[in-house]
């Protein structure tokens, strides 16, 4: 964001680029929704959660987290964190939340643990033919009736 014009001690003005970086989610629902414009912007990734830079021999440093597609799971912890691989109990609880409401092959998770609830999250995004706007029109709709229940 440009703000323009500061006025200087000498009477001139210059114009000063100020970094403002966006509030981090502070409800299962600003999760989901910022979950969703992840990956609505950067695309739905199939595999383990996001793409690695290694494999395209780049520096991680030149293609942050939030520019890459992501998996489901990778684009809730991203959403809090700004990192796919960082746990965070926000993240964790719209995890939990999110895998309750899907099925895969008509059944949920068989556990109650985190791992299980990102394992079916992720089996659920993996299903062949799955779309970014299909996983974004979930997330959505989790915030929705997240909404809801507030």
């Amino acid at each position: 964001m440009t703000i323009q014009p500061t006025d200087l001690p000498a009477g001139h003005r210059r114009t000063i680029l100020i970094d403002l970086a966006p509030t981090p989610p502070t409800t299962v629902r600003s999760v989901f929704r910022t979950a969703a414009r992840l990956i609505a912007t950067n695309g739905h990734y199939q595999g383990d959660y996001c793409p690695d830079p290694f494999d395209r021999e780049m520096d991680p440093a030149e293609l942050p987290h939030r520019m890459r597609p992501l998996s489901i799971v990778a684009a809730l912890r991203c959403a809090v964190s700004g990192d796919p691989h960082t746990n965070s109990l926000l993240a964790d609880a719209a995890i939990s939340v999110l895998a309750l409401r899907l099925e895969v092959d008509g059944e949920g998770p068989f556990w109650g643990d985190i791992f299980s609830l990102e394992f079916h999250i992720a089996e659920w995004g993996d299903v062949d033919g799955r779309t970014t706007e299909s996983v974004v029109a979930v997330l959505e709709a989790a915030a929705d009736a997240q909404a809801v229940r507030s």
